[in-house]
């Protein structure tokens, strides 16, 4: 398991990630998420509606592994896209991601 699972898996139990693309969506649009992190294999519609609205409202986002990756992670079936909210959280994976 890399850094970046533990990580997230980290921030999972410590409840400072929300799943789900309408969940996320809704955290972006009230300022509650510091990163987004989507999965390779998002479909193309999930993956424009949430970097448009990353984008619009200033929240960083990352794409890292695919849905399975992601799921394990958090110790969960598989998540297509996954809210930081915590900004020590999201500065530590975003430093990770760009190992």
């Amino acid at each position: 398991m890399n850094k970046i699972n533990q990580m997230l898996g980290l921030a999972q139990r410590a409840r400072k990630i929300i799943t789900g693309e309408e969940l996320v969506v809704k955290a972006v649009r009230q300022g509650g998420v510091h990163l987004v992190i989507l999965a390779e294999d998002a479909a193309a519609n999930t993956r424009k509606k949430l970097t448009d609205k990353c984008t619009s409202y200033g929240v960083p986002y990352e794409i890292y592994g695919d849905r399975g990756t992601l799921g394990q992670a958090l110790g969960k079936e598989q998540r297509v896209v996954v809210g930081v909210t915590d900004a020590g959280f999201a500065a530590k994976l975003t430093q990770l991601l760009h190992q």
